[in-house]
């Protein structure tokens, strides 16, 4: 992701791998022992889709597959439980139909729980997202199309000598907004254990604290109440958010102790934003991309001043649907566009 490097150093910038179907959900693992360890899921229109466990064999410079499983529908999400020390069981997470966690180890991986909160019904309101808490990942946030977010309680069984599989409960259950809400995420600062924010089809970002569930804050609304689509906290400093619309070509960074005026705007994008990912080391650095088949790095620490440019861009080959980085290597971005995943150092 840079102005011109030479086409010696290129190969070790940019290592691709191609899925056999359109890639759309996708995470880098975070365990300690496992550097290069992705998983992606399908996007196929249809009943049958599927999960695939990627690792780059750093000798020869390939990715392989170590594990493909059969998921009902596209996952909304895909998520790593966020354990750098790696002292809980090696779990990842898929929403979709539901919320499901699974059990990852050398011999394939294995369903450890199916959560549903509605018990008494045949339907299910379809997740568009969750999140699973940093400070204490017995923790994960649902968000729905009904309306609602979840809380869940997990139990993980890390004790040593405990092998009863993953459980989960409902810790709480609340109307987020008037409307659909697309995505939820728990803070990333010292009280992030208790506070999360929602967007929506209502327009608004919403912030909730765990601990007084009876009222919420709204952050922000989108002037024309155009739906949100996604929310990313900053994960150095938790005072900063960022949310785009449908269809938007630009990026809104929100301080939450200024509710409701963007704090920048970034807007060099050409087409549609579908995605955004902070840096894990650093309190103003922001990858945003989209359909315009780029993805963009932003220095933000001259806001409020307005931020012009970004201060890196790498053209992809297709547009692009994901981007993720990784938080144990925070010199690699990942992204997805088509059926192709490429990580790129920066």
């Amino acid at each position: 992701m840079s102005s011109g490097s030479n086409s010696q150093t290129k190969r070790k910038e940019i290592y691709r791998y191609e899925a056999p179907w359109m890639v759309y959900a996708m995470n880098w693992s975070i365990r300690p022992d496992k550097r290069f360890r992705l998983a992606l899921g399908s996007f196929v229109e249809e009943y049958n889709n599927k999960v695939q466990i990627i690792a780059l064999n750093e000798d020869t410079s390939e990715f392989v597959s170590r594990s493909v499983f059969d998921h009902p529908y596209p996952t909304t999400k895909v998520m790593w439980i966020p354990d750098t020390k790696g002292t809980f069981p090696d779990l990842l997470a898929t929403s979709g139909d539901y919320l499901r966690v699974w059990q990852v180890s050398d011999n394939g991986t294995r369903l450890e729980c199916l959560l549903n909160n509605n018990k008494n019904s045949d339907f299910c309101a379809p997740l568009t997202s969750f999140d699973w808490n940093e400070i204490d990942p017995n923790l994960i946030g649902t968000s729905s199309i009904d309306t609602t977010c979840t809380i869940w309680g997990l139990e993980t069984g890390q004790a040593i000598g405990r092998t009863n599989p993953v459980s989960g409960h409902v810790r709480t259950q609340l109307i987020a907004h008037d409307k659909e809400v697309y995505d939820i995420a728990f803070s990333r600062g010292s009280s992030g254990r208790d506070m999360f924010a929602s967007v929506g089809a209502d327009g608004s970002v919403r912030m909730f604290d765990l601990r007084h569930l009876e009222h919420s804050t709204i952050i922000y609304e989108d002037p024309q109440h155009h739906s949100l689509l996604r929310l990313a906290w900053n994960k150095q400093d938790p005072n900063y958010l960022s949310t785009f619309a449908i269809d938007s070509m630009e990026i809104v960074i929100l301080d939450i102790r200024i509710p409701c005026t963007p704090v920048a705007r970034l807007s060099n994008h050409r087409s549609g934003v579908n995605g955004m990912a902070w840096a894990p080391h650093s309190a103003c650095h922001v990858c945003t991309a989209g359909d315009d088949k780029q993805a963009l790095i932003w220095d933000i620490q001259q806001m409020p001043k307005a931020i012009e440019d970004p201060i890196l861009a790498y053209s992809a080959e297709g547009e692009i649907n994901q981007v993720q980085w990784s938080t144990t290597q925070p010199d690699w971005i990942a992204i997805c566009f088509n059926n192709f995943l490429e990580i790129l150092r920066v």
